[in-house]
């Protein structure tokens, strides 16, 4: 089969090669991928990256050999997958735990969306408790898991703030749920009950400054790459609760959850550009530089 390799000669450090076809497992399916969407941390940033590796956790397709084990789709489902390597490739051998089956309504392009940065966003708040009548800012709401976060916390009953580099990243933000678009900690104008962090940096330590006592914070991110200096006094004046999060795994039923939202219209995707994965190095050169509002997506064949 063919597959995006690293190739650090390539723009991008993508290039498309003949690979060996995956080896399913029992409770694997086999899936014929048709789109994959970008995430910033699966990019192969740097020589460190070991030349050949298949990236790719999150992928769309049509389930070509059922598992083994008789669990999971049958062959000729249309399935949505996560996993940490091995999307971007024309097949995919993917453990049944980690699918969920699409309805006529989604697309592959919108579907490939979904595993990490929705599984993400819904994780994140599921943590912090987010419930009707809090008050929720979300860091980088421009982005993949931020445009995600908004639609979630919004369905949740939560007044969003969503916090962007500039007005220009926060446009369609207020259509897609977000009360309050704003560029920096000063223009928060009431406490916040909740904060999810995919930026930290000095930004995060101005916004503990505008958090309730009991408030709660969840890292996810580090976008802009800078040290984030904390003040005890941050933590110790309002008793905030600080967590560091990422989970993946045994996503089936989160997956599921995320396609039908998107199957009745109440959660909407937000693909930014889409491309043959024949340019996905410009495509991944666009989303390291920041050029992309929401999630870029590689149709495969």
């Amino acid at each position: 089969m063919r597959a995006l390799v690293v190739d650090h000669r390539a723009p991008g450090r993508l290039a498309i090669a003949t690979v060996p076809d995956p080896d399913p497992g029992p409770d694997d399916v086999l899936v014929r991928i048709a789109a994959v969407s970008l995430n910033y941390g699966e990019l192969p940033k740097s020589s460190s990256v070991v030349a050949g590796t298949i990236p790719g956790w999150d992928a769309a397709g049509v389930v070509e050999r059922a598992a083994a084990s008789g669990t999971g789709p049958e062959a000729g489902t249309r399935v949505v997958t996560w996993g940490w390597t091995k999307g971007w490739a024309e097949l995919r051998a993917v453990p049944v735990r980690e699918l969920a089956v699409l309805p006529d309504e989604v697309g592959f392009n919108e579907a490939a969306t979904l595993p990490v940065a929705g599984i993400t966003a819904l994780r994140a708040l599921r943590k912090a408790g987010v419930r009707p009548g809090l008050r929720v800012g979300i860091t980088g709401a421009s982005g993949g898991v931020g445009r995600f976060a908004v639609q979630l916390a919004r369905l949740a009953g939560a007044e969003v703030y969503a916090l962007v580099g500039s007005q220009a990243r926060g446009e369609g933000l207020a259509a897609l749920g977000a009360d309050h678009v704003i560029t920096g900690a000063d223009e928060v104008d009431a406490p916040l009950d909740v904060l999810l962090d995919n930026v930290a940096g000095p930004q995060l330590a101005d916004l503990l400054d505008h958090m309730v006592r009991d408030g709660v914070v969840v890292s996810i991110g580090s976008a802009s790459g800078a040290p984030t200096a904390l003040r005890p006094s941050h933590l110790l004046a309002n008793r905030l609760t600080l967590v560091g999060y990422q989970d993946a795994g045994d996503s089936a039923a989160d997956l599921a959850h995320l396609v039908n939202l998107l199957a009745e219209g109440r959660l909407l995707a937000s693909v930014d550009r889409v491309d043959d994965w024949k340019a996905a190095g410009d495509a991944a050169t666009a989303l390291l530089d920041r050029r992309i509002r929401g999630k870029a997506v590689l149709t495969v064949g």
